[in-house]
């Protein structure tokens, strides 16, 4: 029915669409935006899918992409997250609404740059080594950006008093984003 191209094509919509969907959205600080720039991304993977010379890659690749149409959507100005538009559920539910749109609101208020590496970490779970290839800079570039990321944020979440605030609630996402490096042994395997 299908060709491999077309089979090809719709794997990576199945499999990176929403890793997409939501890289674009922090990007851009808007749903609808983030909408246009991942169906500008697939339009143009699909045309140019073979210059993807590695398929492991697929996903650093795609990102790429997403990056560069998300840039040049960013001329025009940024619609203000819509807390209305996240629907996520947790454990208590408020609670985890008001720490996400904290953090998501800080955010917006970073560079491009600075959002992107804090997406791709902490959002997107994506390794350093699979950032460097994204972003098209060096590993320790990576690690560089993402150092001053976090103090960016952390600062950003201070100056609006959001930093006080998720202390006080004891939040560990903030806590990990804001003021320690990821640790462990599965941040250590994936980073290698």
């Amino acid at each position: 029915m299908f060709g491999s191209r077309e089979r090809l094509y719709n794997s990576w919509v199945r499999d990176h669409y929403r890793f997409l969907f939501r890289s674009a959205w922090a990007l851009t600080g808007s749903r609808t935006i983030a909408e246009e720039v991942v169906q500008d991304c697939f339009e143009l993977a699909w045309r140019n899918m073979d210059q993807l010379r590695d398929r492991r890659l697929a996903r650093a690749w795609l990102f790429q992409i997403l990056r560069h149409e998300a840039l040049r959507s960013l001329a025009e100005p940024n619609v203000p997250y819509d807390e209305e538009q996240d629907h996520r559920p947790g454990a208590d539910a408020v609670t985890a609404l008001e720490q996400r749109l904290d953090i998501l609101r800080s955010m917006q208020k970073l560079s491009t740059m600075h959002r992107e590496v804090l997406t791709l970490f902490y959002f997107e779970d994506m390794a350093v080594s699979e950032m460097a290839i994204a972003l098209e800079v060096a590993p320790g570039t990576v690690l560089s950006r993402l150092n001053r990321a976090r103090r960016a944020l952390q600062q950003a979440m201070a100056d609006s008093g959001a930093g006080a605030r998720a202390a006080s609630r004891g939040s560990a996402e903030t806590a990990e984003i804001v003021e320690l490096p990821r640790t462990g042994a599965n941040a250590a395997a994936r980073d290698k």
